[in-house]
């Protein structure tokens, strides 16, 4: 049985407001944590639970949803709590009713986010280490951007595949690959950025008033084009959302070729949460990339 108890008494520690439970509603839409809406007699709160094991990984997420609030770009729910039972680990965030977005939220998220993409800091990284999805994410600080992508995403996803069993063509073409991988930014110098970290078109909706809200983040400083790779992988947003980015902060020719670098470290991730359907996937991604270089 949820210990709701403690999860009450937290909030109530950190708002320094009374909170009197009144039900519980569960929450789909996830496939990493369970989730539930907290009613309350003038508060919900939003709460994702896993095992108790998993607290660092909520503790991580509270200071990215925090990372991202504090440079006011787009708007992302409070973090409020974060904590364990004895049966879960547990994050509470600020309950925003979400709708769909809208030509006119997308435009505004396209601005918003360029503005997020404009907080940098003077290393790659961050100041901790978090997840994306499930998976650790590696975020040691380093001054290179091509080290710190084929360390810390690529070679490090590839590993992990290699101890799911993924070896052979997939570990070849990763090997290449990987030595190869200054010849992408032969002209090109990112800039580290505050990034969402996994920004598909599932973490993006609006609020009641039209505003875009983004959640779920796997934070870190990196170049923008990962995260505008991201938007393009699964779904995809608007032309509207796009055109804004741009107009705001254009992107540099050699994007079109660098997002299939980028969204190769999310296809690996799925392979290895989810299993093989994605390998072929993989092996496509490194495969197009290979050619690039002749």
């Amino acid at each position: 049985m949820l210990d709701w108890q403690i999860i009450t008494e937290k909030i109530q520690q950190s708002t320094g407001r009374p909170f009197q439970l009144l039900a519980t509603h569960a929450v789909g839409g996830g496939c990493i944590n369970t989730a539930y809406r907290l009613e309350g007699s003038d508060a919900d709160y939003f709460v994702k639970l896993n095992r108790p094991d998993r607290q660092a990984m909520f503790a991580a997420e509270y200071a990215g949803v925090e990372e991202m609030a504090g440079c006011a770009a787009v708007r992302v729910p409070e973090a409020i709590a974060h904590g364990s039972t004895a049966e879960h680990a547990f994050l509470v965030l600020q309950y925003l009713p979400l709708h769909p977005r809208s030509t006119a939220s997308d435009r505004l998220l396209g601005r918003q986010l360029a503005a997020q993409h404009s907080v940098q800091q003077p290393f790659f990284g961050w100041r901790q280490d978090n997840t994306i999805g499930s998976t650790p994410q590696i975020n040691q600080r380093c001054s290179d951007w091509v080290e710190f992508w084929r360390d810390q995403r690529l070679a490090f996803q590839l590993q992990l595949a290699a101890e799911h069993g993924h070896g052979g063509k997939l570990q070849k073409l990763g090997e290449r690959l990987c030595a190869s991988l200054e010849a992408f930014f032969s002209d090109y110098s990112p800039q580290p950025a505050l990034l969402h970290g996994d920004l598909w078109s599932g973490n993006a909706a609006a609020d009641a008033q039209g505003q875009p809200v983004i959640f779920d983040p796997a934070c870190y400083y990196g170049d923008r084009e990962a995260d505008l790779a991201m938007t393009e992988l699964f779904g995809g947003f608007s032309s509207d959302f796009y055109a804004a980015y741009k107009e705001a902060c254009p992107l540099d020719p050699g994007y079109a070729v660098r997002k299939a670098l980028y969204n190769l470290y999310h296809v690996l991730n799925h392979l290895n949460l989810f299993g093989g359907g994605y390998r072929g996937r993989a092996e496509a991604l490194q495969e197009q990339l290979l050619a690039e270089l002749g």
